[in-house]
C-alpha cells in the first residue's frame, strides 16, 4: 500500500469545515456508494448514494431548523452506528450547532449527567424505552427542549417533549429554511466525553479546524481510496471511530458499512469483507484467544500455527528491513505454511485488509506479532480524544508494532517532565467544556497537550510506556504499568477481563472475570460444581489460575506477577458502572466494590 496521495477533488481538498467536506463530497461523487446498513424488515443490505444521503440530511436540517435553535447549541446524539446518527449529526454540523455523541452502551444516570452538563437542547435517542430510562433524570435537564426517538411509536411518549422520528420528519420541506449559516473552522463540531475512569467525564471541544487537521494529517501517512470499505462497529462516541472510521471516508469518498451488533461482527466481516477496520485491541485478542484454543487442540495444528507464525514473522521484518532474507527453506515453504495457516486467519477478517488501524488502548506485542506474521496488516496507533484524536501511527512500509509510529505529518512531539509524551498541533482540542481551569493543567498557553502517558522517543517512533497515573508503586519500591500486564492475561481464553492491582502493597494482585465456557469445562474436570460458589476458589482452581497468569506473562519481570489471584465469574459492565463505555476498567470503582475480598488478598501480610 503507497503512502503517496491520489488526485483530490478541488472541492475536498479545499473544504476546512466537515459540513463543507460533506458537501464537496457529494458535489464529486453523488451517484457513489457512501453507507450500507442491514434492514431487519427486508433483510437485506442496503446501499445509499452520497446524493440519496444529502437529501436525507436536508430533511433532519430542516426538521431541526423548526426547533428554533441558535448556532452553538448542543444536540445529543444517543443512536447506534447507522443513517440515522450521520444525518443527525450532519445536519446538526451544518446549521452550526454542536454534536454531543454519547455511548449507547452508558448508565442512564451518567447520560442525564453529560446532557445536563452539556446543556443539550435536542436529544436523539434510539428508542422510546430508551429514553424512559433517562426520564428519571428529567429535573436536571431544563434545557432540553426535544427528544426524537426511533424505533414504533409510543402511546407514552411525554406531552409534547418526544417525538417519534418519522413524525418530527414528516411533513418537512426540505428547501423550505433557506440556506445554512456560514461556518467558521473555529466553531464547535462537537464536544466528545472522555470515558470517565478517574471520574465524572469531561467534554472535549474539538473545532471544525481541529478534525479536520487530523483528517489531512491522516491521508498523508496512510493512501485511503475511494474504492476502499470500512467496517463501522466501534461507536460513533469515540473519537477514534467519529474521525478515522466516519470523517475520513467522507474525505476519500469511501464507503462505510455499519456492522449489525458486536455478536454478530465476524458474520460481517465475512459478508462485508472491508478493505480497512478500525478496532481496538480487544477484538484481536479475542481473535488470538479464539485461535489458541483451537490450534491447541491439535498437536500437529499447534506446530504448524508455530511454524507459521515464526516464518511469517521473519518474512515480515525482512519486509520492513529490520531482518536479513530467510532461508531458502523458509521461503520454500512459506506458501504452503501460509495457505494452511494464514489465509484461513485473513478470511475470517474477510480476507482483503489493507488496513487494520487499531488504538483507543494498548496492543500487546504477543498479540500483534502473529497477525503480522500470518498476513493482517495490523497498524498501531497512538491518541487521545483531546487531540481529535490521532498523534501517531504506523504505516504499512514502516510498520513497528513495539511502538504506535511516528508523529503524523503537521503534529510536533516531544517528552517532558516525568517522561510525559507532549503533543502540538492544530488538531488539539480547544479546551474542556467550562472547565477552563482544568484546561490550563492540561493544554499549555503555546498549545502543547499533556497526555498524561510517558514515552520514549526512539528513531523517532513513539513507544508509550504507560499512564503516569495508572503506574503501580508496591510498596517494594517496584514500579509496574497494569494495563501491559492486563493485556498479556486476557489474551488467554480463561480470562475475560483483568485488572491488576498493588499500589502500595507489597505484592501484585489479579482480578479476574473467567470466560463462563472454559471454567464449566475446567470444573467437570476436576469433578467440581461451576455453580457451587466455593469451587472457583479452591485451591486446585486457584493454583490452575495463578499458573494460566504466569504462563501469560512469562515475558515480563519476575516483580511484576501477580501473586495472588481473586477469580469473578461475573463480568464488568457499564451498567454496573465497573468499566467505562470503551470497556476500560474503573479501577476505584472496582476496588472499591470487593474491598473486603481484596483485603483478604493481603491479610496477614
Amino acid at each position: 500500500m503507497s503512502t503517496s496521495q491520489p488526485p483530490r477533488s478541488p472541492g475536498v481538498q479545499a473544504a476546512d469545515t466537515l459540513p463543507g467536506l460533506f458537501q464537496a463530497r457529494v458535489r464529486e461523487s453523488p451517484g457513489a456508494e457512501a453507507y450500507r446498513q442491514f434492514s431487519s424488515a427486508r433483510d437485506a443490505w442496503l446501499g445509499y448514494s452520497w446524493s440519496e444521503m444529502a437529501a436525507r440530511v436536508l430533511r433532519f436540517r430542516a426538521a431541526l431548523q423548526r426547533e428554533m435553535l441558535q448556532e452553538g447549541d448542543r444536540i445529543a446524539i444517543l443512536l447506534p452506528n447507522g443513517i440515522e446518527h450521520v444525518c443527525a449529526d450532519q445536519a446538526a454540523l451544518c446549521l452550526g450547532l454542536v454534536p454531543v455523541p454519547l455511548h449507547v452502551v452508558d448508565n442512564p444516570e451518567n447520560l442525564g449527567y453529560v446532557i445536563a452538563d452539556s446543556g443539550s437542547a435536542v436529544l436523539f435517542v434510539e428508542s422510546f424505552e430508551r429514553w424512559s430510562t433517562i426520564l428519571p433524570f428529567r429535573a436536571r435537564l431544563p434545557l432540553l427542549r426535544r427528544v426524537v426517538y426511533c424505533g414504533p411509536a409510543s402511546s407514552d411518549a411525554e406531552g409534547a417533549l418526544a417525538v417519534q422520528i418519522d413524525a418530527w420528519l414528516a411533513s418537512v420541506d426540505p428547501g423550505a429554511g433557506g440556506p445554512a449559516p456560514a461556518i467558521s473552522p473555529d466553531a464547535l463540531a462537537a464536544i466528545v466525553y472522555t470515558s470517565g475512569t478517574t471520574g465524572r467525564p469531561k467534554g472535549v471541544m474539538l473545532s471544525h479546524g481541529n478534525v479536520m487537521a487530523n483528517i489531512r494529517s491522516i491521508m498523508q501517512a496512510i493512501q485511503v481510496l475511494d474504492s476502499d470499505v470500512f467496517l463501522s462497529f466501534l461507536p460513533l462516541s469515540h473519537t477514534f471511530e467519529r474521525t478515522v472510521g466516519y470523517y475520513l471516508p467522507i474525505a476519500a469518498g469511501a464507503s462505510v458499512a455499519f456492522a449489525r451488533s458486536i455478536p454478530m461482527l465476524m458474520e460481517d466481516l465475512r459478508l462485508i469483507r472491508p478493505t480497512i477496520l478500525v478496532s481496538v485491541p480487544r477484538i484481536y485478542e479475542r481473535a488470538y484467544a479464539t485461535l489458541r484454543e483451537t490450534v491447541g487442540r491439535n498437536p500437529i495444528s499447534a506446530q504448524l500455527f508455530a511454524a507459521a507464525v515464526r516464518i511469517g514473522l521473519h518474512h515480515f521484518e525482512h519486509a520492513q528491513g529490520r531482518a536479513s532474507r530467510p532461508s531458502g527453506l523458509a521461503r520454500a515453504i512459506f506458501p504452503l505454511l501460509d495457505r494452511l495457516v494464514g489465509y484461513p486467519v485473513r478470511q475470517r477478517f474477510g480476507g482483503r485488509l489493507r488496513a487494520a488501524v487499531t488504538g483507543g488502548a494498548p496492543m500487546a506485542l504477543q498479540i500483534a506479532r502473529p497477525f503480522l506474521a500470518l498476513g493482517v496488516p495490523v497498524l498501531q496507533g497512538y491518541g487521545m480524544t483531546e487531540s481529535s484524536p490521532v498523534i501517531s501511527c504506523n504505516t504499512p512500509q514502516d510498520n513497528d508494532p513495539a511502538s504506535v509510529g511516528r508523529a503524523l505529518p503537521g503534529i510536533e512531539v516531544r517528552i517532558g517532565e516525568q517522561q510525559e509524551l507532549l503533543a502540538r498541533g492544530d488538531n488539539v482540542m480547544v479546551g474542556y467544556w467550562q472547565r477552563a481551569e482544568e484546561t490550563s493543567r492540561v493544554r499549555e498557553a503555546d498549545g502543547w497537550l499533556h497526555t498524561g502517558d510517558q514515552a520514549s522517543i526512539e528513531a523517532g517512533r513513539i513507544h508509550i510506556k504507560g499512564r503516569i497515573k495508572d503506574i503501580i508503586v508496591t510498596s517494594t519500591g517496584e514500579k509496574v504499568s497494569p494495563v501491559d500486564l492486563e493485556a498479556a492475561i486476557v489474551s488467554d481464553p480463561v480470562f475475560e477481563q483483568a485488572m491488576v492491582l498493588g499500589e502500595g502493597r507489597p505484592y501484585l494482585a489479579a482480578l479476574v472475570v473467567l470466560n463462563r465456557a472454559t471454567w464449566e469445562q475446567r470444573a467437570r474436570e476436576l469433578g467440581m460444581d461451576s455453580r457451587e460458589a466455593s469451587a472457583m476458589h479452591s485451591p486446585a482452581v486457584l493454583d490452575w489460575l495463578t499458573e494460566r497468569i504466569r504462563q501469560a506473562l512469562r515475558a515480563f519481570p519476575g516483580y511484576a506477577m501477580p501473586r495472588v489471584v481473586l477469580p469473578l465469574e461475573e463480568p464488568w459492565t457499564v451498567a454496573g458502572g465497573l468499566i467505562t463505555p470503551t470497556l476500560k476498567p474503573k479501577r476505584a470503582a472496582i476496588e472499591a466494590r470487593y474491598a473486603a475480598e481484596i483485603a483478604g488478598l493481603y491479610r496477614g501480610h
